[in-house]
């Protein structure tokens, strides 16, 4: 492990203890404490850099104060114009960032972006509720604009702050006004979900010293046999994921351990959303200690289903699931396009360039939507005309290609640069890309479409958990 691996796994396991401190806590001392704690690992990590995160929320707090019913898109193309500067800054003769302020730069721009959808939402609920067309407030609207005092809280509250999970405002306004928090459960949910890091992070040290990464690059790798190469691209996505998964499992454990993000069951609460069904707090410790809770809103994976669903568009879905949320609210529903594809290409596109500007994010993000393609094809083409038996026996095969294209992308992903990533997947034929073409040439030929609304392919309820 690299010494910045070491300080972000120092954070995570420190988040624990500090979430205990401040789970029973005061509004007050969370919203103060959770700040100072968020604004000197931030200090400590970046130094002057973290002026990058404070030129952004300024920005986006004037904003809003100067349009707040139109605040959200305009938040959107400020923050996004920002993150051009923030990684060419070298260009202009300023020092480059630290990886700590990349990401909880990264993390930033999420937040600032949903709470300018908030303000907006919000400032539109009012005028609403001032005409004769009021309509049911939305649930998890805000209890009021965030002053810039509370905004700074919200932006430098420690809990996600360089790892995730994303969070709403809501979510972190019902944190700090939890009614009877010490009824929250938090050991035996933190334990259920900590149970498997342990085992994650032994298998991400094996594989990541028995196939390192650096190997792609060297010449001797590409002198090995094309099966070797083709082989090696499996253990490297291995790799990649285990050490998410114990990155987000150890952040998820962060939240838990504060009871933050933990809603009664009946709220049904999405990952990064929060409840989706208006849920009163309990008026009583009596009542409270009867709720059944859940952690859904800051569930940011979903390792067995990340694994093992059959389809490539539930990979993502299972896969830094608050982001993806992030993702489908506010770029895919306002994708200029109808089409499942199209839109789900100019989300993969913005996705790769919130990430980065290495070619190798885009190079593998927008090979996503050529499998989307292929995969609705075959299955209102192929996958519809078959049995029951052979149906079980397609979703293996779809399972198995699913996999085989994500390792092929994650290369992509990790080597970063043009020349890399194309020497990589071109030793290997550009298999996937082929591949994929071929299936999407099948699918067409037997008669299938990507589907009705809006060409996404219809819900197939035997490929769910």
């Amino acid at each position: 492990m690299s010494p910045d691996e070491w300080t972000y796994l120092a954070v995570l396991l420190a988040a624990v203890p500090i979430g205990f401190a401040f789970k029973t806590a005061g509004p007050r001392v969370k919203q103060v404490g959770s700040a100072a704690v968020g604004l000197g690992l931030t200090l400590l990590t970046c130094g002057p850099h973290v002026l990058h995160s404070l030129v952004t929320i300024l920005g986006t707090w004037g904003i809003m104060k100067v349009q707040p019913r139109s605040c959200h898109f305009l938040a959107l193309g400020w923050t996004f114009s920002y993150l051009l500067f923030f990684r060419t800054v070298t260009a202009f003769g300023l020092p480059a960032p630290t990886p700590f302020t990349n990401a909880i730069q990264l993390l930033l721009t999420l937040k600032l972006v949903s709470l300018a959808s908030e303000v907006q939402e919000f400032n539109r609920a009012r005028r609403e509720e001032a005409t004769a067309f009021a309509k049911t407030p939305a649930v998890g609207l805000l209890l009021g604009v965030p002053t810039l005092p509370e905004m700074l809280s919200y932006s430098y509250c420690y809990v996600g702050i360089m790892t995730g999970p994303f969070y709403r405002y809501r979510t972190y306004q019902d944190w700090l006004s939890q009614p009877y928090a010490g009824t929250v459960p938090t050991w035996q949910p933190l334990l259920r979900r900590a149970r498997l890091a342990p085992l994650f992070g032994l298998l991400f040290l094996l594989s990541s010293h028995f196939f390192p990464l650096d190997y792609v690059r060297e010449e001797a790798f590409y002198a090995r046999s094309f099966a070797f190469r083709l082989f090696y691209m499996t253990p490297v996505f291995f790799t990649f994921r285990m050490r998410f998964y114990v990155a987000w499992i150890m952040a998820e454990c962060g939240c838990i351990a504060a009871g933050f993000g933990a809603y009664p069951v009946g709220a049904k609460a999405r990952a990064g959303g929060g409840p989706t069904v208006e849920c009163p707090p309990p008026d009583s410790p009596e009542r409270a200690g009867a709720v059944e809770y859940d952690y859904e809103t800051i569930r940011n994976i979903n390792c067995h289903g990340t694994d093992f669903c059959v389809r490539v568009r539930d990979g993502m879905r299972y896969w830094n699931m608050t982001v993806q949320w992030w993702l489908a609210q506010y770029i895919y529903k306002s994708a200029p396009a109808r089409s499942y594809v199209l839109r789900s290409a100019w989300t993969m596109l913005l996705s790769a360039y919130w990430h980065g500007i290495h070619p190798g994010y885009y190079l593998s993000f927008l090979t996503i939507p050529l499998c989307l393609a292929a995969e609705g094809t075959l299955e209102s083409g192929l996958r519809g005309r078959l049995g029951p038996g052979a149906r079980r026996g397609w979703d293996w095969v779809h399972w198995f290609l699913k996999m085989r294209a994500y390792d092929y992308m994650c290369m992509g992903f990790v080597l970063l640069s043009l020349g890399d990533t194309v020497r990589y997947w071109a030793s290997v034929g550009f298999c996937i890309h082929l591949l994929a073409l071929a299936l999407l040439g099948l699918g067409l030929a037997l008669g299938g479409g990507p589907g009705r609304r809006g060409n996404r392919p219809p819900p197939d309820k035997s490929h769910e958990e």
